[in-house]
């Protein structure tokens, strides 16, 4: 089993990027497994691949396991989304952001926000949350779904830690506001419509 345990940035970094050849390995991740210490998959081409860098991975982190490199992609979540760009009333749509972070800080789901669109993952029967939704929503507003990168609700996850850059330096999002939601615009995502950790089971 080839062993990916140093991170070496990502990507969006031309220096890594120049790194990367033919011979790299991808390894695609659901939201569990990227947050893991430890974690044992299959690269795209059938390789056994552990992990163990002890941070939360993203799409485009750029691993070193031995003489090959590691490429993360994220399995996409499926989302609801609320479309806001049909309305104009400013009033209606303070109320509606209050209305909707409430409700939704009271269920405990995560909430994204870029630009007049916001973002649910779903996680319950998607049906039922709309039904939740939707009292909440002023005319105008349509609710549909999408594929997105689970990073996209990072900064939405209540009494979460996680680290960026190689310093390991760790970011607390404690939540502080009644609403667990908040808004982020940081991340990028697609529009389209378990392995053991450290406290139990095989270990890479």
């Amino acid at each position: 089993m080839l062993v990916a345990d140093e991170f070496l940035g990502t990507l969006d970094d031309p220096d890594v990027a120049a790194r990367v050849d033919a011979d790299a390995l991808t390894v695609t991740l659901d939201d569990t497994e990227r947050r893991r210490s430890r974690v044992r998959t299959s690269a795209e081409d059938g390789t056994d691949v552990g992990i163990v860098v002890g941070r939360e991975l993203c799409d485009g982190d750029v691993l070193a396991a031995a003489d090959r490199l590691v490429i993360v992609s994220l399995a996409p979540v499926e989302a609801m989304v609320l479309n806001f760009s049909g309305i104009d009333d400013g009033t209606a749509a303070v109320t509606t952001a209050l209305e909707l972070g409430h409700a939704v800080g009271n269920r405990h789901w995560d909430l994204a926000v870029e630009g007049p669109h916001a973002y649910l993952p779903v996680t319950e029967d998607r049906e039922r949350m709309e039904a939740e939704v939707r009292p909440h929503l002023p005319d105008g507003v349509t609710v549909g779904t999408d594929s997105v990168s689970p990073a996209l609700f990072d900064d939405a996850t209540p009494d979460h830690d996680h680290s960026h850059g190689e310093d390991g330096h760790s970011h607390d999002h404690s939540d502080s506001s009644p609403a667990h939601g908040s808004g982020n615009s940081g991340h990028d995502h697609e529009h389209a419509a378990d392995s053991p950790d450290t406290e139990g089971g095989d270990q890479p």
